[in-house]
């Protein structure tokens, strides 16, 4: 249909070819060049009311109704309306797409919590002139399309802002505030009006508390505001970082730790006994909070020691050991031996490459001055304290110089754009236990005096595996935490060398 204005009874035409189209389940709605997410799974009807045509548009999630001034275009893969919202003088350009292949669910529900936040901001902050929402991923930026992202100027103030939809992962809402630093960063660099304040963070009802106390490492320079929602009633409140609440970790004294080790150690030694050319490559330890021993081959946990006895096995197939049963145990642990070493020629994959961290934590705590010569190697702990909420996937070591400064070494040997974020929740916590006096009251550094001076950072992983975000990221933490980028070389399981310190 060329681009006229239609008559009543092609409009009748064209709602039926909407409707067909809408009955496909492969048909996009775009205003103004923008997708309307929020209108997937669409119905439409087109309807006289009076002189004009309507055209009424509904979904689950949102309903529209223009005026329909003409058809711009037709086809089977496309129709094009020139529409008039009401209240508005100019037309606009309603678009019906066909696609072969429908968005994913993920990037669906994104761009609709997009459109509802847009009407959050609109009425929670009606002074506000909000542009640029977006929740397209730009990864040459490192700007995330998990988030919803923006500009907003309100008043004499210009904020950079994200938010996080309530169908996000945890993992994913603790981590909005790494994402955010880059934006506001971002927004500052680009922006050639005025100064960028500062960064605002929106997250659901509930789950601010790992970033409250994030924000309580940031320097000036990263003046950030955090704000919880609801939906579906769109109620704002803006927390203060200052109300974090306690820093939670668990600080094992090291008697029970030692009690363990030494209950465990005749079960421990047998084992041991059985390859005895591979026992240089197993360690214990004792994971925090449970009186066990695990005994781990260059990281990979294959046995643990338990009042209930010794149990073997990788991953969750475990098997209680017995006299019976022991040659299977020795050959686990010559397949390890085999696979699971720089050595290895036909190495089995699965073993090889599990668990990299924890295989890094091995080399580093075999001998902790192959990082930096100053560390005391008598004075060098793993996951102390323990953080609460289980694995990061990064590996927390505590050492300490020889003139008794602490530091936080974190471990990585894949890149990981969290990870000086994962440093700051562990620094956090080591600085309030090295405050309240924690460390030498529960055993650690006997005999040592620490220096009281706030703990050092030092990210440690292959020279090429720092996120190039990392700089950013860092430049926006307090002056207080010194962190030090560790790059060691790309094939440290052959022996673990600093190539830079930075």
């Amino acid at each position: 249909m060329n681009p006229t204005n239609a008559p009543a009874e092609d409009f009748s035409e064209l709602d039926r070819a909407i409707g067909e189209m809408a009955s496909s389940g492969s048909v996009e709605v775009h205003e103004d060049g923008e997708w309307l997410a929020e209108l997937v799974g669409l119905h439409c009807e087109i309807r006289q009311q009076g002189r004009n045509s309507l055209v009424h548009l509904w979904s689950d999630e949102r309903n529209l109704t223009r005026r329909v001034l003409r058809v711009k275009e037709r086809t089977a893969e496309r129709i094009v309306l020139e529409v008039r919202r009401f209240g508005r003088a100019k037309p606009g350009r309603l678009e019906f797409l066909r696609t072969d292949s429908p968005r994913s669910a993920g990037r669906i529900t994104r761009e609709q919590f997009r459109a509802r936040f847009q009407r959050i901001l609109a009425e929670r902050f009606p002074d506000a002139a909000v542009d640029g929402l977006s929740a397209s991923p730009d990864l040459e930026h490192s700007l995330s399309g998990i988030y919803v992202r923006g500009r907003m100027q309100e008043q004499t103030q210009s904020w950079a802002f994200l938010a996080a939809s309530p169908a996000e992962s945890a993992a994913a809402i603790d981590g909005i505030l790494t994402f955010g630093l880059i934006w506001l960063d971002w927004t500052r660099s680009h922006s050639d009006r005025r100064a960028v304040d500062g960064l605002r963070l929106f997250v659901p009802q509930g789950t601010s508390g790992r970033i409250r106390e994030r924000a309580l490492a940031l320097s000036p320079a990263a003046r950030t505001e955090i704000f919880e929602y609801t939906v579906p009633h769109a109620e704002m409140q803006k927390m203060d970082p200052a109300d974090a609440g306690n820093l939670e970790s668990r600080l094992t004294p090291r008697r029970e730790i030692e009690s363990a080790l030494q209950a465990a150690e005749h079960a421990i030694s047998r084992i041991r006994a059985l390859v005895p050319r591979a026992s240089e490559a197993m360690q214990s330890r004792v994971p925090p909070g449970t009186g066990e021993v695990a005994l781990n081959f260059r990281g990979l946990d294959f046995a643990r020691w338990t009042k209930d006895g010794v149990f073997f096995g990788l991953g969750e197939a475990r098997h209680a050991l017995t006299e019976a049963n022991e040659n299977e145990l020795e050959q686990l642990i010559r397949q390890l031996d085999l696979h699971r070493s720089s050595l290895a020629t036909e190495k089995n994959r699965s073993l090889f490459r599990a668990v990299p961290e924890r295989w890094l934590e091995f080399l580093a705590l075999e001998n902790v001055t192959l990082i930096n010569a100053q560390l005391d190697r008598n004075h060098v702990y793993a996951q102390v304290p323990a953080l609460a909420g289980g694995d990061r996937g990064v590996m927390d070591l505590l050492a300490a110089t020889r003139r008794g400064r602490l530091v936080v070494i974190e471990l990585k040997a894949t890149e990981d754009i969290q990870m000086p974020m994962q440093a700051v929740d562990y620094w956090l916590r080591v600085q309030r236990h090295q405050r309240e006096g924690d460390f030498q009251r529960c055993g650690y550094f006997a005999g040592f005096e620490l220096d009281p001076q706030p703990p050092l950072v030092w990210l440690v992983a292959p020279g090429l595996r720092f996120h190039p975000a990392t700089d950013t990221l860092l430049k926006y933490l307090a002056p207080e935490i010194r962190v030090t980028r560790v790059g060691i070389n790309e094939n440290w399981k052959r022996g673990l060398k600093v190539v830079f310190r930075q």
